[in-house]
């Protein structure tokens, strides 16, 4: 067969075996747990920053600065390394690496800027996430969101699907979704919810 024969096959089959929502309960038992465990890291996180609020000290004197400081930059460095290695073997993992570093990049401008408020070296903090820091960081968020969606469109057009990819936020988990984050010998062997509804063996 030829790849557009494979394609039209695919989105047949596709058309016939539509997906259909999880009917596993044990399924839907996780992911409302799931859900519920991020709930209760929110609802705890924001009890934790107003604790902060109230209690942590306007001025402190770290012995650690050096450390933390610099700890950060070797992890920078270490991210930068990953995501150039990744990039010059065209792996997948340059996604993971990318958005890694892009987040070291926003807290060392996020500390930079915080820390230096009101004294002399402010204005550099400034400057510094403005013309490095962030901009970096928008590029390798940036980046990482393209390849993304060229992974999602090559899989719509492996399936036979047309058009323009759907915004992220729209387009579901592949596989079993968040199934896949769990090790193999917690997932359910026998009974298996396929992508279109049907038990597999």
């Amino acid at each position: 067969m030829s790849p557009q024969e494979r394609r039209e096959l695919a989105h047949a089959l596709a058309a016939v075996d539509p997906p259909h929502p999880l009917i596993d309960p044990t399924l839907r038992r996780r992911r409302r747990f799931g859900l519920l465990v991020m709930m209760g890291c929110c609802v705890v996180l924001a009890g934790w920053i107003a604790f902060l609020i109230l209690t942590l000290p306007g001025h402190y004197t770290s012995r650690d600065w050096r450390a933390a400081w610099v700890g950060l930059d070797v992890a920078e460095l270490a991210a930068f390394a990953a995501t150039a290695w990744a990039a010059w073997h065209q792996r997948q993992i340059v996604i993971f690496f990318m958005i890694l570093t892009g987040t070291l990049l926003l807290c060392d401008a996020w500390f930079d800027v915080a820390l230096d408020y009101g004294s002399s070296g402010f204005v550099t903090s400034i400057l510094s996430a403005a013309l490095a820091e962030l901009p970096l960081a928008f590029l390798l968020f940036a980046g990482a969101r393209r390849l993304v969606k060229v992974t999602v469109q090559t899989v719509m057009q492996l399936s036979g699907l047309t058009g323009p990819v759907p915004p992220l936020w729209r387009v579901p988990l592949f596989a079993d979704g968040l199934e896949e984050t769990l090790p193999a010998r917690l997932r359910p062997r026998a009974g298996r919810v396929t992508a279109g509804g049907r038990p597999s063996s």
